[in-house]
């Protein structure tokens, strides 16, 4: 990294001249006037205002953004190029007050700005203020900043102001043209260097699109990998692949993942275009053959029933293959991938270390694929009764996701009904509502049990809000002679790990009994 300073007037230039360029992956311009005023107040009062960062580069990126409302002009050939990386706002609000030479596309949010001569210096106000196109403007209170570095303008609009103005404003010319601006610059031709560095600015809270950013660097004009994310976003949009475009960290480590064998953005960027071009659509039938195997194996129906997403990533890898070759694979393999997936949900070992952790899945993955020894479902975990009882019912946390999952591979029936639960339609919506106490909320607070006791996994099943409803604040031993004719009603309740003799409204030993069996079962399903 080296570090500079630039005058205003070399910025200026430099953008004149097609040197300084914003690649696309930035967001546009989005300061409010005041914070462009407040920027001009600090640089004239000599406080803090940030430096830039801008990555030198000798390649053009095929897709750039315009400067706020300004098309930049083409770089001059064999010169290299500085893209902005940080401080595009700051930059943005600089070139556009100040600059001279190029011809503005239309923005009604700008408006000019303007030195008050009358401020009285108050280290907390502003000297500067935007006053909007068409308003009026006292000439002599308000000297116009965007003269400032035209010699013949800024004569003119000095030739009505008393002289001791005219020294105020001749020192506010001084300070502008003497500012240095603090500018960092990576030169780097290496693409993943550049990539680690936007994570890195990505986690100081700028917003940048790791999507767009791999979109500017397309690796040929009939290839958009933008567009094929979004035709993939369209196809896979029912599992919860929505964000495919916009926020799509998931699909880019798959893809990475396929690829390179690591999960991360910045493994795409040092790839061969026509490499990725070729396996695109070994890609996409990763992707693809994993969320089905989800859906149709373990009725992982939609991507936020997921305990850990990363789990995703290794799965494609192992689904992977060219079109018109499907992968093959014995029962003894849909057994290890079944418990690999068991074990890891149960063990939570996603819980830390995500990166590392995908690697050694993919690794291991890979040498199942090929049938291969492999330690993938070497996963030390045993499931006790007291996960059920020890972890709270909440929709988002990775335990309860897991738990829906075990409800679900116990083909649930209906509480009330007793007709089999449309597991499609319940899991797509995978909310707090189609989830309901089985000892009500409101009997057990009567009794004066805990909230803490009350919510926890082992006393939750599917039950629709309606069902809920129906059975309100009933004791179990009353709602429990609705659930059915009492021929089939032992064998609803048991798709829900429940049994009749348990709803005599004792509700520990129903819990601790209920939590034992889901323990039993969750041990089955990793064994």
């Amino acid at each position: 990294m080296e570090y500079q300073h630039y005058p205003i007037r070399k910025i200026l230039d430099s953008v004149v001249s097609g040197e300084i360029r914003i690649p696309a992956f930035q967001r546009g311009f989005v300061w409010e006037m005041d914070r462009v005023a407040y920027l001009l107040d600090s640089i004239y009062k000599g406080y803090p205002f940030g430096s830039l960062l801008f990555w030198r580069t000798k390649h053009q990126l095929l897709t750039e953004r315009k400067l706020g409302t300004f098309t930049l002009p083409d770089p001059q050939a064999d010169y290299p190029i500085d893209y902005v990386l940080d401080g595009q706002q700051r930059l943005t609000s600089i070139f556009t007050v100040f600059q001279t030479d190029l011809n503005a596309g239309e923005n009604p949010d700008w408006a000019d700005l303007y030195f008050d001569l009358n401020a009285t210096g108050n280290p907390q106000d502003s000297y500067f203020i935007a006053i909007p196109d068409g308003e009026p403007v006292d000439k002599n209170r308000y000297f116009p900043m965007n003269v400032l570095f035209d010699s013949v303008r800024y004569r003119v609009k000095t030739e009505h102001l008393k002289a001791e103005q005219i020294a105020v404003v001749d020192k506010l010319q001084e300070k502008f043209k003497e500012v240095q601006i603090p500018v960092q610059l990576l030169k780097s031709e290496d693409r993943s260097i550049v990539a680690i560095v936007f994570e890195r600015i990505n986690h100081l809270g700028v917003a940048l699109d790791t999507l767009q950013l791999l979109s500017a660097w397309t690796w040929s004009d009939e290839f958009d990998l933008l567009d094929k994310f979004k035709e993939l976003r369209e196809e896979l949009s029912d599992f919860g692949f929505e964000g495919i475009g916009d926020d799509a960290d998931l699909v880019l480590s798959c893809v990475a993942g396929i690829l390179t064998g690591e999960p991360g953005a910045e493994k795409l960027l040092a790839l061969n275009g026509a490499d990725v071009r070729a396996q695109f659509s070994t890609v996409e039938n990763g992707i693809r053959g994993a969320i089905d195997f989800l859906r149709t194996e373990l009725k992982v129906v939609h991507l936020k029933l997921l305990p850990y997403p990363s789990m995703l990533v290794p799965l494609a890898v192992f689904f992977a293959a060219p079109d018109g070759k499907e992968i093959v694979y014995d029962g003894a393999t849909l057994q290890t991938l079944k418990r690999w997936f068991w074990r890891t949900c149960f063990s939570g070992k996603y819980t830390s270390q995500t990166r590392k952790t995908t690697i050694v899945d993919i690794e291991h993955m890979s040498l199942l694929k090929r049938r291969e020894d492999n330690l993938l479902d070497a996963i030390d975990v045993k499931v006790e009764a007291e996960f059920f009882y020890a972890n709270s019912f909440r929709v988002g946390a990775a335990a309860t996701k897991t738990f829906v999952l075990l409800l679900a591979n116990n083909d649930p029936k209906s509480l009330l009904s007793g007709k089999i639960i449309d597991l499609d339609k319940v899991l797509q919506r995978y909310n707090r509502s189609e989830f309901h106490h089985i000892y009500p909320r409101a009997f057990l607070r009567d009794l004066g049990v805990p909230d803490g006791q009350i919510n926890v996994l082992g006393n939750f099943c599917f039950l629709s809000a309606a069902e809920n409803k129906s059975i309100g604040k009933k004791r179990p031993s009353v709602y429990v002679q609705d659930l059915g004719v009492p021929a089939t009603r032992a064998a609803t309740l048991g798709t829900a790990f429940c049994h009749p003799e348990e709803f005599h409204d004792n509700y520990f030993p129903f819990l601790h009994a209920r939590c034992a069996r889901l323990a039993e079962f969750a041990s089955e399903l990793i064994k």
